[in-house]
């Protein structure tokens, strides 16, 4: 009868925890990028730096927070949305990319963008190709 009793408990207590879990998973903040990878196109070494930008919304229910955003190079720079965004708001995340002193051709840089969204972190990228001097347009 014990082990019973014990058995109930047990299982009572489980079901209580995911429900509790799934009820906190859905009250926080979730970030939703219109596209995770912009095509930056074809540019001359004559002008290496091209920038584009990465737009987003908060789809979930908390305020979301973008605590880095951190690119794979020194040659790509992000900067980005540093107050908090409210739910249903939008944010972007600016990126510069200086292709001076590389090699010419076709390149794909990532961003990894820490946040208190689930899940925490997302990758975005950067692709382009950058002609060389003597390159044929």
């Amino acid at each position: 009868m014990k082990n019973k009793i014990l058995a109930v408990a047990l299982l009572l207590i489980s079901t209580f925890s995911v429900v509790a879990q799934t009820a906190k998973e859905k009250d926080q903040a979730v970030i939703t990028f219109k596209k995770t990878t912009i095509d930056l196109g074809t540019f001359s070494e004559k002008s290496p730096k091209v920038s584009c930008v990465f737009h987003f919304t908060n789809t979930g229910t908390h305020a979301l927070i973008i605590h880095q955003a951190i690119a794979s190079c020194g040659c790509t720079v992000p900067t980005y949305t540093k107050e908090p965004i409210l739910p249903g708001k939008t944010g972007e995340i600016k990126i510069k990319y200086n292709g001076k002193g590389k090699i010419p051709g076709r390149f794909k840089k990532s961003i990894t963008v820490y946040t208190n969204a689930k899940p925490s972190l997302q990758r975005l990228y950067i692709t382009g190709t950058m002609l060389g001097i003597d390159d044929p347009k």
